[in-house]
């Protein structure tokens, strides 16, 4: 059975049925798959991005079920305040901003736009932000089409958009975990917008609150579908639910460790070479699950993540920030090949 699904996955014809039954397989021969492909499909170096995550607000009106960070602390920077912290990761190499908060009612395309521009006249850095979510309410707010509301981001320097808020694309789901979010269909349309802008996107799946198997499965199958249409996904980051400081945290206990290597391994599986790089992420999994979920189909170990308030919040121990040779160490410590790259994965010598 594995050999014929480690060609299917090759072949793109992984079908649902296929996944499914892939959930109560064998686990070490599910990994040892995921990993093969892994392998073939992109080779044995392990790629992570210089990077700073800047936490604008933690004011948010959307209310989400799983969310530690809304008013956790209760802050608004300032834009001195955000070009200083910028300015901190430049000065150590970082090639990418990412920019993350809440949403807020005067968060609109004007908002977003004067900070963009003003980032991109002090810096020349590659700036990742705003999930449909936002970019939705931005719209709203300014009563602008999607469009039009992309567009202006991208003029205003906006490199690439984040694929969060997508937490599992199913509606039934999201009725419970986050009603005031987009819908999967919105959710959908928005990222497709982007892509067929020029705007490159991730794509992400927030795994271990209330969902199935099922409904991880189909969340996976509807980003293949929109990389096969669009092309415009960098990766997929898969995330694991922390439950500490939220009330969904009452309801569940999270994934298992098993669990988070399952779910790399089938997303290895199910995107096969349509969403090439996976990426593990250190800060939601610890240093070294990260390292075994990279020996289960991952080839990304994500950012060297100099500040991440919403993981913490939610109770994650793992520490906030990996230097370049602390990256390198771990990389080299499973017999792999550390490799730098930028946001969309080209190579920074």
């Amino acid at each position: 059975m594995m050999e014929t699904i480690y060609q299917a996955s090759l072949d793109g014809e992984i079908t649902r049925e296929d996944a499914l039954k892939l959930v109560n397989a064998n686990h070490f021969q599910l990994f040892d798959v995921a990993n093969r492909l892994r392998q073939e499909i992109v080779g044995d170096e392990v790629t992570f991005v210089a990077n700073c995550n800047t936490f604008i607000t933690d004011h948010c009106m959307i209310g989400c079920a799983f969310c530690s960070f809304r008013d956790n602390i209760g802050y608004e920077m300032t834009t001195e305040e955000i070009l200083q912290n910028i300015g901190e990761a430049v000065d150590v190499g970082a090639s990418e901003i990412c920019l993350f908060g809440g949403v807020m009612p005067h968060m609109d395309v004007e908002f977003y736009c004067d900070l963009f521009s003003t980032i991109k006249e002090h810096y020349t850095i590659d700036l990742h932000t705003l999930s449909p979510v936002e970019v939705y309410q931005a719209a709203e707010a300014s009563n602008m089409t999607i469009t039009e509301t992309l567009s202006s981001f991208k003029d205003a320097g906006l490199d690439t958009l984040t694929g969060a808020s997508a937490e599992i694309l199913v509606d039934s789901v999201r009725e419970k975990i986050c009603p005031n979010k987009v819908s999967t269909q919105e959710w959908v349309d928005i990222i497709k917008q982007a892509h067929q802008l020029g705007i490159p996107t991730t794509s992400t799946i927030m795994y271990g609150s209330i969902e199935t198997w099922e409904d991880r499965i189909d969340h996976l199958l509807i980003l293949r579908d929109i990389q096969r249409e669009t092309g415009g996904f960098t990766e997929l980051v898969p995330m694991t639910f922390l439950g500490e400081n939220n009330l969904m945290g009452q309801q569940s206990s999270g994934a298992s460790g098993l669990d988070d290597l399952k779910l790399h391994a089938l997303a290895r599986i199910i995107l096969g070479k349509d969403i090439p790089n996976i990426q593990a992420s250190w800060i939601k999994i610890g240093t070294k699950m990260a390292q075994m979920a990279l020996c289960c189909g991952a080839n990304d170990l994500g950012g060297t993540m100099m500040e991440d308030k919403i993981s913490i919040a939610a109770g994650s121990s793992h520490g906030e920030y990996l230097t370049r040779d602390q990256m390198h160490t771990l990389i080299k410590g499973i017999g792999r090949i550390p490799v730098e790259r930028n946001t969309l994965y080209e190579r920074v010598s």
